[in-house]
């Protein structure tokens, strides 16, 4: 099967925003206008300062070693060409590989600047860019990986996503704020995108009148000083999103500091005025706003959705008894289904995750050899579309039940096929200090270390479902704040030592940003800790006891004890 099969417009790539002659036009022009500026970076008429917020505003970092490019996956959606073309990129001007990040972007870590204009010719050729995934402005918009096809879904998330990417690419009044701004939404009201911890996190519910309303999150986020968001409003009209996202902002833009670069975030803000005083600002700003313009109308939704390409999801009578009768046949694809799949609102589909955590391979990072082979599968199975989730994997969405088995072997040629998800070696990691320029120290190797522990699959399924983030700096790029076990590398005079953490949720149920354990010990030390912490766990749990329930249940104590008693 190709991607135009089963497709009621093929000339639109399936899942995603396809591009128009608009789209297209303002890309060429940014494009020309950076390889400007490049060229005047190279020949020196711009200095590096000069350049800096240039090359940020075109998703160009410099790190230790080289350039690094972030490209945006709005909303994390990939059609099955643009995930080619991202291989390409890796293959042609980068060393075989791509790194996808929490914030459903990928990043090339070996760039030569002066190729950047042309990477960004081939980017742009496949509908993608790099625009939104840096610098003091909204950044790439992200959502609930299993949009669209959720059981429990309310209303499609990416439809207001897109059009949240319109409104804020270049909006003139948001070009520089204070600092960088992030924005997740969920057309569920299960929460799937950790929507507290955002600037603004979206969640939705159905109201008294069984009609969806915006449950609106704000004053999240992690790094140096973690926040859990608060919810500033509870019953947004879908109509009124953009105008109330831009109250909220208008009044951040405002207020935001602009002299202390720690203290810039809106989280900042929304702590220090309380949210009650907050939201009696957007309100008000809110209250002054000419809603006929911003009004999303059933006419815009529709055209925005009509962009989109859709699936036509055929009935398949039997392939759940198939799907069964190959779980039944054979125990290491039934652990795959078990850990790996999601439900789909259609009974005869299911999505399948695929996780990048195969132990020994670094967390997130995707081969051209693998990013061809999951493009050819999506292909074959899932209707040319595959989808990044934020916890650094990817989902082949609409697989028959009924060809579930064949797709697992599949990606069982490429090493693709780890039944980890949610497990202990479905490890979160940043870069860290191989790469990163902010990293006090290396992420990569512990994190592997840790996962080597834990190779074997049926100890994996005794601990059961736990999460760990290894970050190589306090910007928690892994999100080890709100990990049940969180590994922050910190320097001392010189050396690399790591911070543990422990209690961290993500999701609005139960929520939480983790505590310290204890003094920072170095790396092998780390190691060794997370060891003793899941073996006293295993000893202590009751149950059917996650580590989570452990872990509230007992206290940090015990645990701190166990980690750190002298023999």
């Amino acid at each position: 099967m190709n991607n135009t099969l089963n497709n009621p417009n093929p000339s639109l790539a399936v899942g995603r925003y396809n591009y128009d002659a608009i789209d297209h036009q303002f890309l060429k022009e940014r494009i020309n206008q950076f390889r400007s500026q490049i060229e005047r970076r190279i020949s020196g008429e711009l200095s590096e300062d000069e350049f800096k917020p240039l090359r940020l505003m075109n998703g160009v970092y410099l790190q230790l070693h080289s350039y690094m490019l972030r490209v945006a996956i709005p909303y994390g959606i990939l059609s099955s060409t643009m995930l080619r073309g991202l291989a390409y990129v890796s293959q042609y001007y980068d060393r075989g590989y791509g790194h996808f990040t929490t914030r459903q972007n990928i990043q090339f870590h070996w760039i030569k600047l002066e190729e950047v204009p042309d990477i960004l010719t081939h980017l742009a050729s496949v509908e993608m860019h790099a625009l939104q995934t840096s610098g003091n402005c909204i950044r790439n918009i992200t959502s609930d990986e299993f949009a669209g096809l959720a059981a429990d879904e309310i209303l499609d998330p990416r439809i207001y996503a897109e059009i949240m990417r319109q409104w804020s690419t270049l909006h003139p009044e948001f070009t520089f704020l204070p600092r960088k701004f992030k924005i997740a939404i969920s057309g569920s009201s299960t929460d799937r995108v950790a929507a507290c911890f955002y600037d603004i996190g979206i969640l939705t519910r159905l109201n008294e009148e069984q009609k969806p309303v915006f449950e609106v999150w704000v004053g999240g986020g992690l790094g140096r000083i973690p926040y859990k968001g608060k919810v500033i409003r509870d019953d947004l009209p879908p109509e009124h999103l953009l105008a109330y996202i831009e109250a909220i902002i208008r009044v951040y833009n405002l207020h935001g500091l602009r002299n202390n670069l720690y203290k810039a975030r809106i989280k900042i803000l929304v702590e220090n005025l309380g949210i009650e005083a907050y939201r009696e600002q957007v309100e008000k700003e809110f209250a002054t706003m000419d809603l006929d313009q911003y009004r999303l109308s059933d006419e815009l939704v529709a055209q925005i959705e009509g962009s989109f390409g859709r699936p036509v999801l055929e009935n398949h009578p039997g392939a759940a008894e198939v799907l069964a009768k190959h779980r039944q046949q054979d125990k290491e694809f039934d652990r795959w289904v078990k850990n790996n799949t999601h439900p789909h609102f259609h009974e005869d589909y299911i999505a399948a995750v695929v996780a990048l955590k195969e132990v020994g391979q670094t967390p997130g990072d995707a081969s051209t050899e693998q990013m061809h082979a999951l493009a050819d599968l999506a292909d074959e199975y899932a209707f040319g579309e595959v989808r990044v989730t934020h916890l650094q994997n990817v989902v082949l969405g609409h697989v028959q039940k009924d060809k579930l088995y064949a797709l697992w072997q599949g990606l069982k040629k490429h090493r693709l096929a780890t039944a980890n998800l949610g497990l202990i070696t479905d490890i979160v990691c940043c870069p860290g200090m191989d790469y990163c320029s902010l990293a006090n120290a290396r992420s990569i190797p512990v994190a592997k270390q840790i996962a080597a522990l834990f190779e074997d699959a049926e100890l994996q399924e005794k601990i059961g479902p736990i999460n760990i983030g290894v970050d190589g700096c306090i910007n928690s790029c892994a999100h080890h704040h709100i990990m049940n076990i969180g590994v922050l590398g910190v320097d001392k005079k010189g050396e690399e030592f790591y911070q543990i953490k422990l209690g961290g949720s993500s999701y609005k149920e139960g929520a939480a940003i983790g505590s310290i354990l204890g003094a920072a010990v170095k790396a092998d030390e780390a190691v060794k800790a997370v060891e003793k912490l899941i073996y006293f766990y295993l000893e202590q749990r009751q149950e059917n006891e996650h580590f989570i329930d452990t872990y509230r249940r007992l206290g940090t104590a015990p645990f701190k004890e166990i980690v750190y008693a002298t023999a």
